[in-house]
């Protein structure tokens, strides 16, 4: 069983910046791809960005060019830097695995979700 808690939300201004972590015990990290989704108001929560565990990156077109994904096999942690922040950026911000070396944006392929963390950017 993989363990999975992000941190790292809160409330910013529309222009700041965050960065989000996410830490994973129980399993052998470096196997697999690590994502990040987000929930807005609305029913299912939406890809953002990912990291295989060989260092590939994949970002939803929404935040190409403003977030960054980054992971650390030996610590076991991944993060998510956020510049620019929108309004729309807003919602719960979850951590996701999937044991598998390649990268995927539907959410029915990750197995493992931490429980997430809010982030609010105000205009």
């Amino acid at each position: 069983q993989l363990q999975v808690v992000e941190s790292g939300g809160g409330s910013v201004q529309d222009g700041d910046s965050l960065t989000l972590s996410c830490t994973v015990s129980g399993r052998t990290f470096s196997r697999y791809t690590m994502a990040w989704f987000r929930q807005a108001p609305g029913p299912d929560p939406e890809f953002v960005a990912a990291a295989s565990w060989s260092g590939d990156t994949h970002f939803a077109e929404s935040v190409k060019g403003r977030f960054a994904v980054s992971r650390d096999n030996a610590k076991n942690t991944m993060s998510l830097q956020m510049q620019s922040l929108k309004p729309e950026d807003t919602g719960v911000y979850y951590c996701a695995a999937a044991y598998d070396s390649r990268i995927y944006v539907h959410r029915e392929r990750y197995r493992y979700w931490g429980q997430g963390t809010q982030v609010t950017v105000s205009s």
